[in-house]
């Protein structure tokens, strides 16, 4: 009987990864919708936080930010975490790190927008009244993909 030996996780690649698709998805978050002066990402930063605390997020300041902040890392770091579990049952998950990142891109985009934010306290699926917005957002969301794809692959190396 042979057992099959899962690779070790680096866990530091998975982080580093997270952090990546988080500063990413701000950057790209603040340079659509929001400004990029202190009020601006303090506002990108509630406007996460109100899957959690609802329309009140916008009242809360820097602590509701913070608390956004904290979510979005949490929650780009799953992306990563995620690709990474099951990337080390199913290796060839790693090999084509392009296709495969952009289509896990598209299933995270479609995840967050249509079952994670309707079922959040913001209650709602994006409005398809500005389609270029969606675009832009599969398209960066492919990238976030192929990110989390490379950070699975350096966190699954053989060292």
């Amino acid at each position: 009987m042979s057992l099959h030996v899962q690779r070790p996780i680096e866990w530091l690649q998975v982080v580093i990864g997270g952090l990546i698709v988080a500063i990413g998805d701000i950057c790209f978050a603040t340079t659509v919708w929001f400004s990029w002066d202190a009020a601006g990402i303090e506002k990108v930063f509630q406007t996460i936080a109100v899957g959690v605390l609802g329309k009140a997020s916008y009242d809360g300041g820097m602590q509701s930010a913070l608390l956004g902040a904290a979510l979005h890392v949490l929650m780009a770091t799953s992306f990563v975490v995620i690709y990474t579990l099951v990337a080390r049952r199913v290796p060839a998950l790693l090999r084509s790190p392009v296709a495969l990142g952009a289509a896990y891109g598209v299933v995270l985009y479609v995840v967050m927008n249509f079952v994670v934010m309707p079922l959040s306290r913001v209650g709602r699926s994006p409005s398809f009244e500005h389609l270029d917005w969606i675009i832009a957002s599969v398209i960066a969301h492919m990238v976030f993909g192929v990110v989390c794809v490379l950070f699975a692959r350096r966190a699954l190396a053989r060292g």
